[in-house]
């Protein structure tokens, strides 16, 4: 598989003050996307209207969190038309406030998400004084009661040559359409996960461009024949929610930091690597783990790397970081130091780790050069079998290492 290229820092070339002391910015793949947000207009369904239907709006539809695509490295993005027999005519032609007080559990909604505008394109929808192609992304899995609609566009699309990419993680994209994906998959998985309110288990509802669900207070599932809407019925009361009362009064998607660090002894001569027992043969990677609640970053690295091998540090400074859709993770990396006489390596703490070992640095610029690739995948051209591989160059941990072997962001090394 060829492994795409990184997306470009923000002002790559801006020399500034933090850039001289810090360095240029890394980004990771899966960031850097092209779309602004524009999150404060997500309930606002008149722009919301205008964005669905413009002729340069681009729709990346999922089935099962698989995004639609020609091959493997590119997307295939639909138009208002392809994606109008399932999600409808206008699914924003009213008001939140109405469809939370219209809700019906027994109808299922298609999960639409407003992704962003595209403000390169000049010719997109202008709003107030945005400008820009609009960004959907559709979860056209069939279910409930759009199975059928849902089927007969699987069908159309399969007509059509499409596919959808299968397999958890999607590394062969451009880094930009990298980005959407990444997006759109976090926010179609929390979706999924959550249809029903932590606090009271009821069903929850989509709001805010499939960005929060809230509990609505009222359901038309219990009226006869409610299915498809019951205009001017009264629907009954559902029981009370606490996430109704005071300002927590909706679910937003959930983020769980996770470090991962690039460990160098005392000395700086050597890093730290470790292998978990499921991967191929002389494949190692940089030690990660979850951070814990009220932990900071430099205290879940230190408690992290302590417990996978028994190695104490002392300094730690953050890297960059990477956005991962697996399911909803912001991997946090950092650069840290053992401190001198923490070096022994002690696996029999947390077993996550088969080993965990000490590589030259020499050894490190090697396999970073002709030993890397997606996990199982085979290596470069000059690869010795038997020698030491790494993670690709879309995996931050890839960039950690390479930051420890061949200094920071291109200059001199700095350990």
């Amino acid at each position: 598989m060829t492994i795409p290229d990184l997306p470009e820092p923000a002002f790559s070339d801006l020399e500034s003050m933090l850039s001289r002391k810090f360095g240029k910015e890394i980004a990771n793949y899966f960031s850097g996307s092209p779309l602004n947000r524009v999150s404060f207009l997500r309930t606002d369904h008149s722009f919301l209207s205008a964005a669905l239907k413009h002729s340069t709006t681009s729709f990346l539809v999922f089935n099962d969190l698989n995004p639609l695509a020609k091959d493997p490295s590119n997307l295939e993005y639909l138009s208002y038309a392809d994606v109008r027999p399932l999600i409808g005519e206008d699914p924003y032609s009213k008001s939140e406030e109405q469809l939370v007080s219209e809700y019906n559990s027994t109808v299922t909604v298609p999960q639409l998400l407003f992704l962003g505008l595209d403000e390169r394109n000049k010719q997109g929808l202008t709003f107030n004084i945005y400008t820009g192609s609009p960004y959907f992304a559709v979860d056209v899995t069939p279910k409930g009661t759009i199975q059928s609609q849902a089927e007969s566009l699987l069908q159309s699309l399969q007509s059509r040559g499409l596919r959808f990419l299968e397999g958890r993680i999607q590394a062969a994209l451009p880094a930009q359409d990298a980005a959407i994906y990444a997006q759109a998959r976090a926010l179609l998985d929390w979706n999924a996960r959550n249809p029903f309110c932590a606090q009271c288990g009821q069903p929850t509802m989509s709001i805010n461009g499939g960005m929060k669900r809230t509990c609505p207070p009222k359901d038309m599932a219990s009226l006869a024949g409610s299915v498809g809407g019951t205009v001017g019925a009264t629907p009954t009361e559902r029981p009370d929610c606490a996430t109704r009362k005071g300002i927590s009064n909706v679910c937003f998607p959930r983020t769980d930091p996770t470090v991962i660090m690039a460990v160098v002894s005392s000395d700086g001569k050597k890093v730290l690597i470790g292998r978990q027992k499921r991967w191929p043969p002389h494949w190692y990677s940089t030690l990660a783990g979850f951070v814990e609640p009220a932990e900071s970053v430099e205290e879940a690295v230190r408690r992290e790397v302590w417990e996978e091998s028994g190695v104490k540090l002392g300094r730690v400074v953050i890297h960059s970081t990477q956005p991962w859709p697996y399911p909803a993770n912001l991997m946090i990396g950092a650069v840290a130091q053992c401190i001198p006489g923490g070096e022994e390596i002690i696996l029999k703490h947390d077993p996550e780790l088969e080993d965990a070992r000490w590589a030259e640095m020499e050894e490190i610029r090697e396999a970073l050069r002709v030993g890397t690739s997606g996990l199982g995948e085979p290596a470069q051209e000059g690869y010795r079998e038997g020698n030491l591989r790494l993670p690709a160059g879309t995996a931050i941990a890839n960039q950690l290492l390479t930051a420890v072997a061949n200094g920071f962001n291109g200059e001199s090394p700095k350990i």
